[in-house]
């Protein structure tokens, strides 16, 4: 299942970063976007990172 992209991120970074992630993304025939996210993902996976799930913005915990 997909997930649902509702979010944008805009990030200044050198040429050489950005030259790294085309040549990884074109590696993998990904999009640069789509490269990032795996990249993020596996970091994620590696150092145990996990999302905390969210509760609804409007309920109220007491």
């Amino acid at each position: 299942m997909a997930r649902s992209k509702e979010e944008t991120l805009s990030i200044r970074t050198s040429k050489e970063i950005k030259m790294l992630l085309r040549a990884a993304a074109e590696k993998e025939h990904r999009s640069q976007a789509s490269m990032l996210e795996v990249l993020i993902l596996d970091y994620a996976k590696l150092h145990g990172l996990a999302l905390r799930e969210q509760s609804p913005i409007n309920s109220h915990d007491t």
